[in-house]
Order: structure tokens, then C-alpha cells, then sequence
């Protein structure tokens, strides 16, 4: 009986202690510590055939501006990276990869769509509206 009184009164006390107010304040946390260094393990990307896609898969991002100019996005993540480019008509999204441990990421995946709707679009043509603007 007297044990179940001082177990009840602890835990009233603990209870009445959380509701007391703010204590002292955290001590400040300690920075982030810097990104870790890149992976040495690659998967290799499946790349994407060439076919009316010559000078773009296979292609580095330095390449690819050029070719194309500014990006309407440029998303990294990882070692990945992806760059949008848009036309009047369609969207041009191009993904790249490195290929190789520390490698530079090239074009590997080309995909296209229409800018209205979104439906699929030919990524060849995609690729000469967009050069074209």
C-alpha cells in the first residue's frame, strides 16, 4: 500500500514538472557536419540508343547548355542531374548520370511531352523546337 502511494505521488510530481513552464533552453546543437564525399560505388544507368538523339545522349552538361541554353529547370540529386528545357509546343527533360566512379554525369535518358496535356511527344522534334527557339 505504501509503495503504490510514493509510486503514485512520483508520478503526479513528474506530471506537475512537465506542466511547470519552460525550463532552461536547449543548448544549441552542434552544426551540420559536412556532406560526406561522394560514393565510390556506381550503378551504371541503362543508356538510353542514340537514334535521332545523336549529340545529346552521351553528352555532358557543359554540352547540352550550349546546344540548348538555359535550362527551366536544373535539378540535382545525388549524382544525378536533370535539365528542362521547353519549346512552344513541347517539354524536354534530360537525364544524366555518371557513368564511372567520380565521373562527370553525361545524357542518358531523353524523355518528351507536349505542353499541353502532357501527352508524349517525339524527342527528336522536341529536341530541334527547342534548338530552334
Amino acid at each position: 500500500m505504501i509503495a503504490a502511494r510514493l509510486a503514485m505521488t512520483a508520478g503526479l510530481g513528474l506530471a506537475l514538472a512537465a506542466c511547470a513552464g519552460p525550463g532552461k533552453p536547449a543548448p544549441a546543437r552542434a552544426p551540420a557536419a559536412a556532406a560526406p564525399p561522394r560514393s565510390t560505388i556506381v550503378v551504371v544507368p541503362q543508356v538510353m540508343a542514340p537514334q535521332g538523339l545523336v549529340g545529346v545522349i552521351g553528352s555532358p552538361p557543359a554540352a547540352l547548355l550550349s546546344r540548348f541554353g538555359t535550362p527551366r529547370l536544373d535539378v540535382a540529386e545525388g549524382d544525378a542531374r536533370k535539365l528542362q528545357f521547353a519549346g512552344s509546343a513541347c517539354v524536354l527533360d534530360i537525364y544524366l548520370y555518371p557513368l564511372a566512379a567520380a565521373a562527370e554525369p553525361t545524357a542518358t535518358h531523353v524523355e518528351a511531352r507536349l505542353r499541353q496535356g502532357g501527352a508524349p511527344a517525339d524527342p527528336a522534334a522536341c529536341i530541334r523546337e527547342v534548338e530552334g527557339r
